[in-house]
C-alpha cells in the first residue's frame, strides 16, 4: 500500500465501521415487507446523509447508510481509454456473477463503476470486520489488476504488431526476389498472388498469438463473458 493511499483506504475503512451499524426494520409502507431501505428509499427518516470519500477527482468512494443497510458506490482511477475499457469488462465480468459475491450489485450507482449492498442479513450471517476488509481489499487490488491487464494488452499487441511487419517485409521481399527470377512481367502477374498468400500469413500468425496467450488467466478474465 502506498502512503498516498492508506491515508484514503483508513478513512473508508473508519466510515464504513461507523456505518455497519445495522439492524432488521420492517418496511414502513408494505406489511411484512424487509427491504433495504438505502434502496427502496420509502422512508426519509431512515436514511443516513450520504458520505463521498474522494482521493482525487477519478477516485472517490459514496457510502448511503439507512437503518438496515448501506450502500457503498466505488469509482476507480481510470487514466487513459485502455483503462476505461478495461475497468468496464472487468467490471462487468464480476457483476455478471454477483450472486458469487453476495454483496456485489448487478448494476452500479450512476457516476461509479461498482456497487456493493450490504443488509443487517449480511451482518447477521458474517463478521462485520471481515466485510469491511472485503471493500478495502477490492479498493487495493482493482487497481493493480487493471495495471497488470493494461501490460499483458500492450505486450499483446507489440507482439501482434511485430508479426504483421515481419510478415509485410517478407512479402515485400519475396515480390522483389520473383521479379528478379522471372522478370518484370512476370512479376507483376503474380504479385496479388504473393501478396494475398502474404497476408493470409500474417492472419494467420495473428490468429495463432492470439491463441496461445488466451492461456493468460488475466485476459481472459477480462475479455470472456
Amino acid at each position: 500500500m502506498t502512503a498516498t493511499l492508506r491515508p484514503y483506504l483508513n478513512a473508508v475503512k473508519a466510515t464504513l465501521q461507523a456505518a455497519l451499524c445495522l439492524e432488521n426494520f420492517s418496511s414502513q409502507v408494505v406489511e411484512r415487507h424487509n427491504k433495504p431501505e438505502v434502496e427502496v428509499r420509502s422512508s426519509k427518516e431512515l436514511l443516513l446523509q450520504p458520505v463521498v470519500i474522494s482521493r482525487n477527482d477519478r477516485e472517490k468512494v459514496l457510502i448511503e447508510g439507512s437503518i438496515n443497510s448501506v450502500r457503498v458506490s466505488i469509482a476507480v482511477k481510470q487514466a487513459d481509454e485502455i483503462e476505461k475499457i478495461l475497468c468496464h469488462k472487468f467490471m462487468r465480468f464480476m457483476m455478471m456473477r454477483a450472486e458469487n459475491f453476495f454483496i456485489l450489485r448487478r448494476k452500479p450507482v450512476e457516476g461509479y463503476d461498482i456497487s456493493f449492498l450490504i443488509t443487517n442479513f449480511h451482518t447477521e450471517q458474517m463478521y462485520k470486520h471481515k466485510l469491511v476488509d472485503f471493500v478495502i481489499h477490492f479498493m487495493e487490488e482493482i487497481d493493480k489488476e487493471i495495471s497488470e491487464m493494461k501490460l499483458s494488452v500492450n505486450a499483446r499487441a507489440r507482439i501482434v504488431a511485430e508479426e504483421f511487419l515481419k510478415n509485410r517485409s517478407e512479402v515485400r521481399e519475396g515480390e522483389k526476389l520473383r521479379r528478379e527470377q522471372v522478370g518484370p512481367e512476370a512479376g507483376r502477374s503474380g504479385s496479388s498472388e504473393v501478396r494475398r498468400d502474404g497476408l493470409q500469413g500474417v492472419f494467420r500468425r495473428a490468429v495463432d498469438v492470439h491463441i496461445l496467450k488466451q492461456e493468460h488467466g488475466i485476459v481472459r478474465c477480462c475479455w470472456g463473458k
